[in-house]
């Protein structure tokens, strides 16, 4: 629904071209003509014979460096004839992303363009699940049943029904491996209030359990709303590259310490510059108490949600690593970065190797308003091609001269760009597995939990040792899986696919713990070291993602 409804004012279509370089994603708005012959010369130097012949990549770093300088130039050549400025972005030559805006497309960089923008007003933020307060909004504070099984085909399943007397309606919630189902059904239409097991197959015909059981522990509805918003939070972390003009290697970026003017200038549109000892907002992973990911870092709150960056800078630096996996470890993970260009060399789309970042947005500062002291901005954005379209879409030219306009838009795209990248097709199989175990576990739990309270004799030892712990923990053994599954775990290198060595810093440990729940995500990347297991890690991601 939200990607119809960001599509819908800007009645854009996707198409993609596919050369030498990879895809290229095409927006086109309404009937919008474009320079067919500026499209052709473009892509021809990108598909040009001499490059295919060889990889993109190439094992000398020399040779990758020419390669790449004889394509700047001949785009340089090319745009200069158009009249316009190098692209923000390159697509990679092995395909696989998309640009916008479209890179056949010329921008006139000019900031005292008109700009077809939309109001800042109505930059909406995407909600990565619309249903999961649904339980919270309208069951919690209502008398209602819940109930669970297994059934043999769908496996677990935990139903809600909750009666709204004052409207006469049935409100119920079935919750499956897949996702979950709501439904609202007048009771008028029934004689009698269906059960259990009617509700669920209107819900969903592929039921095929004959009976529900009733939960009955008190605590149900706090393990019950831990699982259906599990994936919800107010808490993002953002990486963000310094590229200088030159510089087009993962090496190059990720090695820039001194921070200019310009670059100090863009972070502060972005938020504050914090100290990290002793800071007690969102982290992102960072550490604040012993000074190992830096003293600095830059935060923001932003419609009610904590936004940390990575920033390259204020990572720290290890003088002898050309590779820096200290501050890859961080902006390694992130699955959005920002890139700051100074200069006219283009970024490109796979220049940093990573399992997790699937987007980059780039802002090239182009110029400066002499009248008003203040710089302009270019904006473009490039993701992996099985990640969804998001907006605020850019304005037509993309260019931002207003720095509130700018942070209201970009803190809008980086928020967007991430809910939407869980859509891909890496991350939503690694959710659902995510999402499998935790509800078999909420399952298991109220079914356990229900027989204790009913005097069950198998489980009265459990009753009795566990209720207890229960009650000094301030909840069951789900609410405590459920921690370790989502708790965020971005400063080691398990969160990139490489496995924890044992025997580590002793130093490291209780600090991770005593600041796990303060670090809360709303993403799925910190599960996978609880519920996929170490094995199922290593198939995901290998060593070679932070080298």
């Amino acid at each position: 629904m939200e990607r119809e409804k960001n599509d819908s004012p800007a009645s854009r279509k996707r198409s993609f071209t596919f050369g030498a370089y990879g895809s290229v994603d095409r927006f086109t708005c309404g009937e919008e003509k474009r320079d067919e012959s500026a499209e052709g010369n473009i892509l021809d130097i990108l598909d040009s014979p001499d490059r295919e012949r060889q990889p993109f990549l190439s094992a000398h770093s020399n040779q990758r460096d020419t390669e790449l300088f004889e394509i700047i130039e001949k785009l340089q050549s090319q745009f200069l004839t158009m009249g316009g400025d190098l692209p923000l972005i390159l697509p990679s030559k092995l395909g696989g992303y998309w640009i916008d805006p479209p890179l056949e497309k010329p921008v006139d960089v000019s900031p005292t363009s008109s700009h077809h923008g939309f109001d800042p007003e109505n930059y909406d933020i995407m909600e990565r699940d619309k249903e999961a307060k649904i339980f919270h909004e309208f069951f919690r504070s209502r008398y209602h049943h819940s109930f669970t099984a297994v059934d043999p085909i769908l496996g677990p399943l935990v139903l809600s029904v909750c009666l709204e007397d004052e409207e006469n309606k049935l409100r119920v919630i079935l919750r499956m491996k897949e996702c979950s189902l709501h439904g609202i059904f007048s009771v008028s239409l029934f004689p009698n209030i269906p059960s259990a097991v009617d509700l669920a197959k209107m819900l969903c015909d592929r039921v095929t359990v004959s009976n529900f059981d009733v939960v009955c522990y008190l605590k149900a509805p706090e393990l019950i709303t831990a699982f259906d918003e599990h994936r919800v939070s107010p808490n993002f972390k953002f990486g963000i590259l310094w590229q200088k003009d030159g510089q087009f290697t993962e090496e190059d970026i990720l090695s820039n310490n001194e921070e200019s003017e310009g670059f100090k200038e863009f972070l502060s549109i972005l938020g504050d510059t914090i100290q990290l000892q002793g800071f007690t907002g969102f982290r992102g992973g960072l550490d604040v108490c012993h000074g190992q990911t830096g003293n600095e870092a830059v935060f923001t709150s932003f419609q009610g949600r904590q936004i940390m960056f990575h920033v390259v800078t204020k990572l720290p630096f290890t003088e002898c690593d050309p590779q820096q996996l200290q501050r890859k470890r961080h902006i390694g993970n992130d699955i959005v970065a920002l890139v700051y260009q100074e200069g006219q060399t283009p970024f490109l789309s796979d220049v940093v190797k990573s399992h997790f970042l699937h987007c980059f947005l780039v802002v090239r500062r182009i110029q400066t308003v002499e009248e008003k002291g203040e710089p302009a901005y270019q904006v473009s954005v490039t993701a992996r091609e099985d990640v969804p379209p998001f907006g605020p879409f850019l304005p037509d030219p993309p260019i931002f001269a207003k720095r509130s306009l700018l942070r209201n838009f970009l803190l809008t795209k980086l928020i967007n760009a991430e809910i939407s990248c869980y859509k891909a097709q890496q991350f939503s199989r690694l959710e659902l597995r995510t999402r499998s175990s935790l509800l078999e576990s909420l399952q298991a739990e109220l079914s356990t939990r229900s027989q204790c309270m009913m005097g069950h004799p198998s489980l009265s030892g459990l009753s009795s040792s566990e209720g207890a712990r229960g009650t000094a923990e301030g909840s069951g053994g789900f609410i405590e899986n459920f921690k370790r599954a989502i708790r965020v775990r971005s400063h080691s290198f398990e969160t990139l696919g490489v496995p924890r060595k044992i025997g580590g810093s002793a130093a490291q440990k209780p600090k991770t713990e005593k600041d796990g729940d303060s670090d809360k995500s709303q993403g799925i990347l910190p599960a996978l070291s609880d519920t996929l297991g170490s094995t199922e890690l290593r198939d995901q991601a290998s060593p070679q993602e932070v080298t």
